[in-house]
């Protein structure tokens, strides 16, 4: 039996660095909680490498970083190559796919195989690639988040696509997502992290209900937390975006921007995340001549991020769709008063409209420039949902509970696999310890 002893955890990540998107933060935040619990968790990560806090070890599962900057879809020299894996990783590469959530699976096993007994359970974060089925053989109970389904990426761009050729691109970047898909439906244990994502699974990658259990993530309280010596900047808009794709709605608030302009010229916009040269955001502030108004920061510290924030008069979530929404909950956790869209999960994180955020309808530049125009015209409304919010964070989403909500599954995931020996019979799939909302 497991009971209350402190298990030992991989995690594995194909993709881990925090500044690539929420999987990483992901990554970071949950292994230090557990580890804060008194669990042994051993991150095994490709690159981008994650950034895990001290006391969580990394161990490094090298691919062959094809889209490295600033060199990315390279050509790796003939001596870089090590076995056939590497192969597969360039050839689907060269004929238009992504390799590294195949790639990474099979790389994963291997080292997993090796080191049979050393690891009480395996947790996945979102690889989902064949090598991963049929750890349980070689003695691993297998424990898979998804954040939410790549398949809903993929529709999202391919509805933007405006070329056959782009189209065409789209569903060999994406081909990925087949597999993913079959391996989805196999697997015995998923974790989620909303309701939201939870019907999604369902309906895109047809994984049975009470397979499917949700644990909430949430903001490190910790960190993100109101300051009143950080001075409020007038007309200050903060958003996270780490990619120019259609998911994010980047161009929309952009849109709103130079509507929100017109009754309040000091309103400005600051982006974490990387400035596109072209593309629809670039050509949105081009065209309203926001290049003043409009500031994209990347690489900054957690510190720093945290104190933009709050300075911030509103923070937004523009997406069309999330499956959780970090951003959200680490600007309400700041008390910086929150616009967002109803996209996806981002309600069950923002909370109802009017009481800890304003709400308006994913991809309507106007409503999102009338919900601006409001918080920034109204210091008490700013006041009452950024305390509002604080709160709601506070009672629902941190990383410690995410952290003993995770930890329960994977003890139930230990003990149906070994029921299952014990009756020599097909594993079935793990029921929940209990449904967490």
């Amino acid at each position: 039996m497991t009971g209350d002893r402190p298990l030992r955890i991989a995690l594995l990540t194909y993709k881990g660095n925090p500044f690539c998107g929420g999987q990483g933060v992901y990554v970071r935040h949950l292994s230090r909680e557990l580890a804060r619990l008194g669990h042994s968790v051993e991150v095994i990560g490709a690159q981008p490498y994650p950034v895990l806090d001290d006391g969580v070890p990394l161990t490094e599962l090298p691919s062959l970083d094809l889209y490295r900057q600033p060199d990315p879809f390279r050509t790796p020299r003939r001596e870089e190559y090590r076995d056939w894996v590497d192969a597969l990783e360039v050839g689907t590469m060269w004929t238009g796919g992504f390799p590294e959530p195949l790639t990474f699976s099979l790389r994963a096993r291997r080292h997993l195989a090796a080191r049979r007994g050393e690891f009480d359970v395996v947790h996945d974060n979102q690889t989902l690639g064949y090598g991963l089925l049929g750890l349980d053989r070689i003695g691993f109970p297998l424990v898979t988040t998804i954040h939410h389904p790549i398949t809903v990426d993929r529709r999202l761009e391919l509805a933007a696509a405006t070329t056959w050729k782009r189209r065409l691109s789209v569903r060999r970047w994406y081909g990925f997502t087949r597999m993913q898909k079959r391996v989805a439906a196999r697997l015995p244990s998923v974790l989620t992290v909303s309701g939201s994502s939870r019907q999604e699974i369902m309906e895109d990658l047809g994984v049975r209900p009470d397979r499917i259990h949700v644990v909430p993530i949430g903001a490190d309280t910790r960190l993100f937390s109101p300051d009143p010596a950080v001075p409020e900047v007038p007309g200050r808009i903060v958003t996270t975006s780490s990619a120019d794709v259609p998911l994010k709605g980047l161009v929309h608030l952009v849109e709103a921007l130079a509507k929100v302009r017109a009754e309040r010229p000091d309103a400005h916009l600051v982006v974490v995340g990387k400035r596109p040269e072209k593309g629809p955001v670039a050509d949105a502030v081009a065209r309203h001549g926001l290049d003043g108004a409009v500031r994209f920061v990347k690489g900054i510290s957690d510190a720093e991020l945290v104190d933009l924030v709050r300075g911030a008069q509103v923070s937004c979530v523009p997406s069309l769709y999330e499956g959780f929404s970090l951003p959200a909950a680490e600007a309400m956790a700041t008390g910086t008063p929150l616009v967002a869209t109803t996209g996806g999960a981002i309600p069950e994180v923002a909370g109802p409209d009017g009481e800890t955020c304003l709400a308006v309808p994913p991809g309507d530049a106007d409503a999102l420039a009338t919900a601006l125009g409001r918080l920034l015209g109204d210091a008490d409304l700013r006041r009452r949902l950024g305390a509002a919010g604080r709160d709601r964070v506070l009672a629902r989403f941190t990383w410690e509970q995410a952290a003993r909500g995770t930890a329960e599954h994977y003890r139930a995931a230990i003990e149906a696999r070994r029921a299952t020996a014990r009756a020599g019979m097909p594993r079935p799939a793990t029921a929940p310890p209990r449904q967490l909302t």
